[in-house]
């Protein structure tokens, strides 16, 4: 019902940045009554929460291994979220993963709960060298 397509993904080195994007399409609802969700997975590694913006884009919340460093922001007239990835570092380096949930209006938050989310993207790769 809900299609997710991530890019921006490249190889860069250590302190640099990139930009990651969602593009969602093929849903019923509107993209604005969507809260999404960054997760990665790096090698050999559990898939991991990185980052959330609820609906309306009023709450967000991050891991606290990218807290200060990564942004997350949407543009509902493009259907679209962001990532933005500053001082990257080689821990950084995974699959990156685009996330959707719909949302009650009554349940505008941001989740970094994996289960919650139910239409996932294919991922994009982000590889930093030291």
């Amino acid at each position: 019902q809900v299609q997710l397509v991530e890019s921006g993904g490249g190889s860069v080195q250590a302190g640099d940045s990139l930009t990651l994007s969602c593009t969602a399409s093929g849903r019923a609802a509107p993209f604005s009554r969507y809260g999404m969700g960054w997760f990665r997975q790096a090698p050999r590694k559990e898939r991991d929460f990185v980052a959330a913006i609820s609906y309306s884009g009023g709450s967000t919340t991050y891991d606290d291994s990218v807290k200060g460093r990564f942004t997350i922001s949407r543009d509902d007239g493009k259907n679209m979220v962001y990532l933005q990835m500053n001082s990257l570092k080689p821990e950084d380096t995974a699959v990156y993963y685009c996330a959707a949930v719909f949302r009650e209006y009554t349940h505008d938050f941001a989740s970094g709960l994996d289960f919650q989310y139910e239409y996932w993207g294919q991922g994009t790769q982000v590889t930093v060298s030291s």
